[in-house]
């Protein structure tokens, strides 16, 4: 996975990538489809890697945003994250971590590929998952796995949670001890400040995960297994998420970062190449979501994109809110924007005597009262367009199915979970989003934010470029049925048999008229449209 990589981006660039085994390892050698879009709406990181790993939506293994907020049991009100888990605790965190909280997958309430891979090969196979971000790292490779990595954002030191381990394998913490990430700082001139949030944005980052990566590989000695079964490995890199957001996906930085993450490829893949052999390899590559292009592009193209302060609408609606239910308590009724859903104070209003469907209906009136007065005020910017609220929808429609039957409502269903607790789901114009700083995010039903790359290179897969619609919940289904064993537990997508040879008893896949040539298929599959 690259995180926040928009579907057209290959294409877009592609005439710049020049190695062989690096993009055009999938766009010359492999299947590559363009039009690969999530069927959901609440396109973030840790929603987007279950996706992926899982084969199902938000609606089944229960993942709708990066963090949310519970109740303790002493009923104080707490921001957690979608992997933290308060049974375990870190391992190698660096000297004066205040926070030593454990992570696991306990919150994914769906089996995930490396999950049915392990129970299907009773425990022989090896499954790890690689990335800068913990919940990329935990929920795309699942529970039953022997280990997952991620950085600590300060040093870039990789760590892990007592779930998995008392302590790290030897190899990495070699890895922990050498200069990687003292050579990482200097390529990227970041001598000192966040690792994640400096380094983490260049290709420098790129090269760093791939090279912890590659270490496990060898260490553990992925695709040599005694066993004789098939070993996994998920890596999301979160290098063009970091960037992107910074900066956006039309500025030259994230054309950089992507051209040169080819060459970064090419090493890795070639490795692979020459340790276990390409042919004895499966390995798709897909994004976590898209990404909305940035204001400052917006304005430079004439194209009415508007980044405006959530501020703007949950200040007022937060004053509305309190003037019709005087608080309670101490605590307001709004608790955060988090994009794409308005988190709602569950006990702020049922202290004023509220249930679930008055407080959010009210709390949807509001809204778009506001967003109304916004389109009759005539103190617009320039020709920029006002902030426009296309939809909203509470979390009782949501759970309860009670929505129109269009495309957009069932973009919603698959997009509930009962953790988001009260809440309204909110949609805004194309190119419109709550944000602050600059760059720019990503989390809409619209488009952009939904289209990913999806590429496929092994040896069932026939080259070619391929324009049927398709989506990433295809990933855990084909694979699945590649390696003959269950799709995970609440697997929704397809086989892509458009893309695969023809097997035979005797000798496994058979090309088209012993022919492996690149070619393109133009292929539909009506079902998916």
């Amino acid at each position: 996975m690259f995180d926040q990589f928009r579907g057209d981006f290959l294409d877009r660039y592609g005439a710049e990538f020049r190695a062989k085994n690096g993009w055009n390892l999938f766009l010359k050698q492999g299947a590559h489809f363009t039009d690969c879009y999530y069927d959901y709406a609440n396109v973030v990181t840790a929603a987007g890697h279950a996706t992926i790993g899982t084969g199902a939506y938000t609606d089944s293994h229960q993942i709708p945003l990066n963090e949310w907020y519970e109740r303790s049991s002493d009923g104080t009100l707490r921001q957690v994250s979608s992997v933290a888990d308060d049974r375990y605790k870190l391992v190698e965190a660096p000297p004066g971590t205040k926070d030593l909280t454990g992570a696991s997958a306990h919150r994914e309430m769906a089996t995930t590929l490396g999950d049915e891979l392990v129970l299907a090969t009773q425990g022989r196979a090896h499954v790890y998952g690689v990335s800068m971000k913990d919940r990329a790292a935990i929920l795309t490779s699942g529970h039953a796995t022997n280990g997952a990595f991620w950085v600590d954002h300060e040093t870039g030191q990789w760590v892990t949670s007592t779930y998995w381990m008392k302590e790290l394998p030897q190899w990495a913490k070699n890895f922990n001890a050498g200069n990687h990430a003292v050579e990482a700082r200097a390529k990227s001139h970041a001598p000192e400040g966040s690792f994640y949030e400096i380094v983490g944005r260049t290709a420098a980052s790129v090269q760093y995960q791939l090279d912890f990566a590659q270490t496990l590989i060898d260490a553990e000695k992925l695709g040599k297994n005694p066993a004789g079964v098939t070993d996994m490995i998920t890596i999301s890199i979160s290098s063009t998420d970091i960037n992107g957001h910074a900066f956006g996906p039309d500025d030259p930085s994230q054309e950089a970062l992507i051209v040169q993450s080819d060459t970064l490829l090419d090493a890795f893949f070639t490795h692979l190449d020459q340790t276990i052999g390409l042919t004895n390899i499966l390995i798709a590559v897909t994004g976590d979501h898209g990404v909305a292009t940035s204001q400052k592009a917006g304005d430079a193209a004439r194209m009415p994109v508007l980044e405006f302060p959530p501020e703007l609408f949950t200040k007022p609606l937060e004053t509305m809110l309190e003037a019709k239910y005087p608080l309670k308590g101490k605590e307001a009724y709004i608790l955060q924007m988090d994009n794409p859903y308005l988190l709602l104070n569950r006990k702020a209003f049922e202290s004023a005597g509220l249930a679930e469907e008055e407080a959010e209906d009210t709390t949807a009136a509001m809204l778009k009262q506001i967003f109304a007065s916004f389109g009759e005020s005539k103190e617009t910017e320039g020709r920029r367009e006002p902030p426009i609220l296309t939809h909203v929808y509470t979390s009782k429609q949501m759970r309860e199915g009670s929505m129109p039957d269009t495309q957009y409502s069932r973009l919603i269903a698959h997009s509930y979970s009962p953790n988001v607790g009260w809440a309204l789901h909110i949609n805004f114009a194309p190119y419109q989003f709550p944000w602050r700083g600059g760059g720019t995010t990503h989390f809409s039903a619209n488009s952009y934010d939904r289209h990913v790359p999806l590429e496929f290179f092994g040896e069932p897969f026939i080259p070619g470029t391929y324009h049927g619609m398709v989506a990433p919940v295809d990933i855990a289904a084909t694979f699945a049925s590649l390696l003959r064993i269950n799709r995970p537990s609440a697997a929704v997508g397809r086989t892509l048999t458009e893309a695969l040879r023809t097997e035979t008893a005797t000798s496994g896949w058979a090309t088209d008229s012993g022919k492996t040539e690149q070619k393109t298929v133009i292929r539909s599959n009506k079902s998916q449209q």
